[in-house]
């Protein structure tokens, strides 16, 4: 089974990508990516996924917005349980400039196989879909009492919050169920981020979600509701959160 983690950009940026393979019962990375364009996006989940093989692809972007203004349910319930960690996310609606993206983009997964799982049977394979937020989930997976505040603010704060990350990834994943093995972590993505400049930190960053996602898509896939939280429903939009116990 293909878990594949998708950190999108939402307008024109760069989207992360990660794929891992789920054998041998542990997690084991396969291809950790950045690609600009939505063809090269998907040309790359063709590369990885098989045709009809199964995955399930974990999307950190609102690929379902069926409210006209406002905010969706998921994202009121994210500020509900996670504002007291900073970590209430983005409001969508369809007015928004990058809501016809998004969109389209889940549309275009369905097209591929890939139906929307707001409900699972854990360990059943086949092509699902998932939205999903990083924020939150590391506040659970890691136990933060805030979030890890890497994107925003000077160089020497972003590099310090981003090292945690790199720091939370490579000690916690591999000690939870299920265990990632991280072995073939790339140096470029695990090293020191002393020298570097914030074009090259953004491309760090934008890999290190997508693992994220990838991971957070593994545990739905794992566990399915019994440990983790489903954050409204396929009518409103749903946001899949990891529980960690």
């Amino acid at each position: 089974m293909k878990l594949v983690g998708i950190d999108l950009g939402w307008n024109s940026q760069p989207t992360g990508l990660c794929c891992l393979e789920w054998k041998q019962e542990k997690l084991h990375l396969l291809a950790l990516d950045r690609k600009l364009a939505i063809e090269e996006i998907f040309a790359w989940c063709d590369s990885v996924i098989a045709k009809d093989e199964p995955a399930l692809i974990a999307v950190d972007a609102p690929t379902l917005i069926p409210n006209a203004t406002g905010m969706r349910r998921p994202d009121q319930l994210t500020h509900k349980y996670f504002g007291r960690y900073h970590a209430g996310c983005y409001p969508a609606n369809r007015n928004r400039a990058f809501a016809e993206r998004t969109v389209a983009f889940g549309l275009a997964l369905e097209e591929r196989g890939f139906r929307h799982a707001p409900a699972i049977i854990p360990q059943k394979t086949g092509r699902y879909q998932i939205e999903v937020y990083p924020h939150a989930a590391m506040v659970q997976l890691f136990q933060l009492e805030r979030i890890l505040k890497y994107k925003k603010g000077r160089i020497a704060q972003r590099k310090a919050e981003l090292a945690k990350l790199q720091q939370y990834t490579q000690a916690t994943l591999p000690q939870l169920t299920p265990s990632l093995s991280l072995e073939a972590l790339p140096d470029s993505i695990a090293g020191s981020l002393d020298n570097l400049t914030g074009t090259a930190l953004k491309a760090i960053e934008d890999q290190l979600d997508s693992l994220i996602c990838a991971y957070i898509g593994a545990h739905w896939w794992y566990w399915g509701e019994s440990r983790n939280w489903v954050l409204g429903d396929r009518d409103h939009g749903y946001i899949i959160v990891p529980v960690v116990r």
